[in-house]
């Protein structure tokens, strides 16, 4: 990976002709970090440049962080921006672009730069800080020089006066306290920071020492965590046969309800709910997070599209491969924790069940494909609206779904001699081990029909560019079993809307396609205020079972108000026609769907 980012930035510096913004190639660059008022969720950071030759120097704050997929203007936290030479002299400096400020460094060999950023937003991909601990998400904490992403740096924390601890990736330097070295910007930005009392403790696992920082307290077990997320970490290395780095770190932040994850290159950071790890169920959840996150070690950090490095921290960096990043990775978190022995065979079919159940109840699936929805991430899946689900789809939820498809294919196909493992080690030996860049398109496509032995084109413009529905009964008859919708002989009404209650009105929230709130008119933010004449009696989470108790066919007449106007819409009712599937295992199954079955699930 490093080779990779040296040698398209210099293709890069070629083109652009080494302009006058770029720090000369023997500058050093030197940050520290302190936090003089923590409680008021203020980092202090102070950047040295030695060594510029340069009229002036422009320095850049990225737009986004890799692994998210939307532009957060992380500049807007930027304030008291100031440039200085050796000798303190003030050095005039201008913002010239959103995230870019122009220093007039009139060829000063040193320039010393102070700003401070504001950092109060809680999760794994924004920088927080307050009297407690202070986490850094790099990209938005550090500027680097524009055209000198390939510089080397070193980042020294000063941490509060009450603080002890700093976790993070990066190389420490030996004999300096907190301070770490980075060979290029990419890894910089690659290495979260979290800084404070931290609970730390280690295991070993895959011949790789991992440190799990918790902050937040919790009930967790120590030594159950240790033995568990080695088991994790084992499964995952046993697929690609590899671990990749020496050390790893997992941050983790424990909240009253806390989720979600960020992968970095040799580290994580994950948010946990802090009394949830003596719920079993919940426990889980946090086990198939540190799944996910710890594949993508290999998947996206490693492997990956094309346009996922080199990155472009100013602007999108578009790909229609999400569904692969992204979805195979959601599909191999859970069945990692199956392989792992976590869930019982059981427990895992409801699991997959429940993720068929969310994408075919969600009527966007019939108008996104998983390659649009993945190229759209920028623009639609951090951006919901109240249409949202109408319109589009999750590339996780798709993608893994197409994940499991795949799998069970290739092993129909190879009878059971390959499987959707085989496919992620080539594309890794191939195109990171071999010729160290991403894959496109075509080339992974390439890479599944050569493992397979068949053609997917089928396949492809069913269920990547298109929205074919699923026959699920022929791709899981290949390991012994049925698939059945518990709703499929139920005729319960349904009006296919939601509400909320704000500010003591009952308020429409959502409206599903084709639905018959869809079709006879009900907007989102209506106030239903009359049912048939009758004020409505039921709690927001319960109107589906209140129209569930009418008849298919039925006309209710709901009074509702509207930019300060009553109307009253007649609305027939329909069928709900959402699934609830179940998988259930076939009385006879043969020995080749046994096999089948043992080979996909590790029983």
């Amino acid at each position: 990976m490093k080779k990779l980012i040296k040698f398209g930035l210099q293709i890069s510096l070629l083109m652009m002709g080494i302009s006058a913004g770029i720090a000369s190639a023997q500058s050093r660059i030197a940050f520290e970090v302190s936090f003089t008022e923590p409680q008021a969720h203020y980092a202090d950071v102070q950047m040295q440049i030695v060594g510029n030759k340069q009229s002036y120097v422009d320095v850049k704050m990225p737009v986004w962080a890799p692994g998210s997929y939307l532009v957060r203007e992380f500049a807007k936290n930027v304030e008291g921006f100031k440039a200085v030479d050796a000798k303190g002299q003030s050095l005039r400096a201008e913002k010239i672009n959103k995230n870019t400020w122009r220093i007039q460094a009139n060829k000063k060999d040193q320039i010393r730069i102070n700003y401070r950023v504001y950092a109060f937003e809680i999760s794994v991909r924004t920088s927080f800080v307050d009297a407690s601990h202070a986490f850094l998400s790099p990209t938005g904490i550090f500027m680097y020089p524009d055209g000198a992403l390939n510089q080397s740096s070193t980042v020294t924390i000063k941490p509060f006066q009450t603080w002890s601890k700093v976790t993070t990736g990066l190389e420490p330097v030996a004999g300096k306290a907190f301070t770490y070295q980075a060979p290029n910007f990419d890894v910089l930005f690659d290495s979260p920071i979290e800084v404070g009392n931290q609970d730390i403790f280690e295991f070993t696992a895959s011949g790789v020492r991992h440190e799990v920082a918790m902050y937040g307290g919790g009930n967790y077990d120590k030594e159950r965590l240790k033995k568990d997320m080695a088991r994790i970490v084992e499964e995952c290395t046993s697929i690609f046969g590899i671990n990749p780095n020496k050390y790893y770190a997992f941050i983790v932040h424990n909240y009253a309800n806390g989720g979600g994850g960020l992968e970095h290159l040799n580290s994580t950071v994950l948010g946990a709910t802090r009394m949830g790890y003596t719920n079993e169920n919940t426990y889980l959840g946090f086990l198939s997070l540190v799944a996910h996150e710890y594949f993508h070690l290999w998947n996206v950090k490693r492997m990956r599209p094309a346009a996922l490095g080199p990155f472009n921290y100013d602007a999108e960096n578009y790909t229609s491969n999400l569904w692969i990043a992204e979805g195979f990775t959601a599909h191999y978190d859970n069945l990692l924790v199956r392989r792992a022995g976590f869930y019982n065979l059981e427990k895992y079919l409801e699991v997959l069940a429940a993720g068929m159940n969310l994408i075919d109840n969600q009527p966007g699936n019939k108008y996104q494909s998983a390659s649009e929805a993945s190229f759209d991430a920028w623009i639609k899946y951090y951006r919901p609206n109240e249409n949202s689900r109408n319109s589009s789809i999750s590339y996780y939820d798709k993608g893994a779904l197409i994940a499991m498809l795949m799998d069970l294919e290739i092993l129909n196909a190879t009878n059971t001699q390959k499987g959707l493992d085989d496919v992620m080690k080539a594309v890794y030996d191939l195109y990171y081990q071999k010729v160290n860049r991403g894959y496109t398109d075509a080339e992974f496509k390439a890479m599944v029909e050569k493992v397979a032995g068949q053609s997917f084109g089928r396949f492809y413009d069913d269920f990547v560019y298109g929205v074919a529905p699923v026959d699920y009964k022929q791709y899981f008859a290949y390991a012994g079993f049925d698939v059945i919708d518990e709703n499929a002989q139920k005729n319960e009404a349904y009006l296919g809307a939601s509400f909320i209650v704000r500010e003591g009105k009952l308020l429409v929230s959502s409206v599903l396609r084709d639905s018959p709130a869809w079709k006879f008119g009900l907007n989102v933010n209506d106030e239903l205020r009359t049912i048939d004449g009758e004020k409505p009696s039921f709690a927001p989470r319960d109107a589906e079972k209140f129209f569930a108790t009418k008849q298919v066919g039925d006309e209710v007449k709901l009074g509702v108000f509207r930019d300060g106007m009553e109307q009253l819409l007649p609305i027939k009712l329909m069928r709900n026609p959402a699934v609830k599937y179940k998988i259930l295992s076939l009385e006879q199954p043969t020995e080749k769907q046994l096999a089948l079955r043992k080979k996909w699930l590790k029983l």
